[in-house]
């Protein structure tokens, strides 16, 4: 099983292009599924449909139940390295031709008001570099909608202040250009001017570091994670009195919808979110609607629920 994950993964990467962390989901749900085959003394290579079925109610029905929508992904996972296997001729009949994953439900993602993002983008307070770094880094996600790994690999070469652009790499390593307004634009040059050389310097004390080409960096001078970009996010979430409602892809969303809200047509959405299909866009469609009839039903003198 390991060594036919391995060459599956190998496939995806150099083929296909997909990211570093699409790989790594595939891999844990290759292993976990590997996993079920072992307890029942079966090889991948001869499981059925009847097999696939029993590991996905195993996740839907366990002590701890698996959200529909990872088990929806673990379905396209399995799929995928299935018609991989014939396609190389290693199984004859693929046995996910007639799996079908859960349905998932139309829970729309949360969004900020305009207030509570000024609350947010007010929270990090001072002149320190620190403070610098987590007022550029929020502006520019609000700003341009970026995915928290889009917004950690962003290289110093990548911000434009003088044209007002952002080059976002995206899943499957795709590059896309997205304009940057003026309030993002200037957090970041003053973090560039006061806050990364200082945590730059840090780094440089330190025996052995080697400068980043990041653009956000963290105390030590070494480039932000996204664990790092979380516990920023999370900390001045809570700060703003937002906690649980707040993830880093929550600005993303928010930045959709009030795009959206603001007239902005969908193509121009779908290209600055970096969406392949504009299906996948056309969930912000439904949530501006949503807030369009809350703001009816409680502003309308005769229109009660």
């Amino acid at each position: 099983m390991e060594r036919l994950i391995l060459d599956f993964l190998a496939y995806l990467e150099l083929e296909r292009g997909l990211s570093r962390n699409t790989l790594s989901a595939y891999r844990s749900d290759l292993l976990q599924f590997g996993a079920f085959l072992d307890r029942r003394n079966l090889a991948a290579t001869d499981a059925r449909h009847g097999d696939l079925a029993a590991f996905l109610s195993e996740l839907a029905a366990g002590p701890t139940p698996v959200a529909a929508a990872t088990i929806g992904r673990k379905v396209a996972c399995l799929r995928s390295f299935y018609r991989h296997l014939r396609r190389e001729g290693i199984i004859e009949h693929d046995p996910t031709a007639e799996l079908r994953g859960p349905r998932k439900s139309q829970r729309l993602p949360r969004v900020l008001s305009r207030d509570e993002v000024a609350r947010l983008l007010r929270e990090p307070k001072g002149t320190d570099p620190r403070a610098l770094r987590d007022r550029a880094l929020l502006e520019i996600m609000y700003a341009c909608g970026l995915r928290a790994s889009e917004a950690t690999g962003l290289n110093l070469e990548d911000v434009d202040l003088e044209e007002g652009v952002v080059r976002a790499r995206g899943k499957g390593s795709k590059e896309r250009l997205v304009p940057i307004g003026r309030q993002a634009v200037g957090a970041v040059r003053v973090y560039c001017r006061r806050g990364r050389p200082a945590l730059l310097r840090a780094g440089a004390d330190r025996a052995g570091a080697r400068a980043s080409n990041q653009l956000f960096l963290n105390r030590r001078g070494s480039g932000l994670t996204r664990q790092g970009l979380y516990k920023i996010v999370q900390g001045h979430a809570r700060g703003a009195g937002l906690a649980e409602r707040m993830s880093p892809h929550t600005l993303r969303h928010t930045f959709a919808t009030h795009l959206l809200a603001g007239g902005c047509d969908l193509r121009s959405l779908q290209e600055m979110l970096g969406h392949a299909d504009l299906s996948t866009t056309q969930v912000y469609t439904h949530l501006s609607a949503d807030r369009l009839k809350d703001a009816y039903f409680s502003a309308h003198p005769r229109a009660s629920r």
